[in-house]
């Protein structure tokens, strides 16, 4: 004779909810491979955009910096918030930055094809390799793009050891998570609608390629 204990409903109901959720928030991120096949645009020069949005909003880890560029690669909007302290979804993600975006531009939802594009910088710890939160974000970037008449742009971490444009392989030592940031004069950027110089030959063939 065995005796034992059958799981209560209560407690199984819990389970596949619990089971559910989980399933849902990893339907809501994005692979590498996806991103990367997803045909978002180059940035000409990620650099003066990284450094621009690090002086303007001097980020630390757990912060987004969602911005918006003209089709001169011209920033016209920025904001900046910090993350929740909750497990990644790229629903909650989404619902954060179109929020902010309604807030600083209003949305081009009129317009056959977008003529503005929206890039994301995160800024927080660990390394620069992809992670489950990362591919939230790009979920969510993506998404709020599309509800706000926007092009989903790149995708930014800041991290200790710099910054990396996930899914180009581009990056640099600086700046980073622990460094100070400088004036926007010393980023190439004297004003928002600075336009941002050129990148190589490369990189401006592929943009138009797009």
């Amino acid at each position: 004779m065995t005796f034992g204990f059958a799981p209560s409903a209560a407690l199984t109901a819990s389970s596949t909810s619990m089971s559910a959720d989980t399933a849902n928030r990893l339907g809501r991120l994005l692979e590498p491979s996806e991103w990367a096949a997803a045909g978002i645009p180059l940035l000409r020069n990620p650099r003066e955009v990284v450094g621009g949005l690090h002086s303007r909003h001097h980020p630390a880890p757990s912060t987004a910096v969602v911005a918006v560029l003209d089709h001169e690669e011209r920033l016209t909007a920025s904001a900046s918030f910090a993350r929740r302290s909750t497990p990644a979804d790229g629903w909650d993600f989404r619902n954060a930055l179109l929020a902010h975006l309604r807030r600083v531009i209003p949305h081009d939802l009129r317009r056959r094809t977008p003529v503005r594009t929206a890039v994301l910088l995160y800024c927080r710890d660990g390394d620069e390799r992809w992670t489950e939160e990362d591919g939230a974000w790009m979920w969510g970037l993506r998404d709020a793009c599309t509800l706000h008449g926007l092009r989903c742009g790149a995708y930014i971490t800041l991290t200790h050891g710099g910054w990396q444009v996930l899914g180009e392989g581009r990056g640099g030592r600086r700046p980073n998570s622990l460094s100070r940031p400088v004036a926007i004069a010393d980023t190439g950027g004297e004003s928002e609608s600075t336009p941002l110089r050129a990148g190589a030959a490369a990189t401006l063939s592929r943009v138009a390629a797009r």
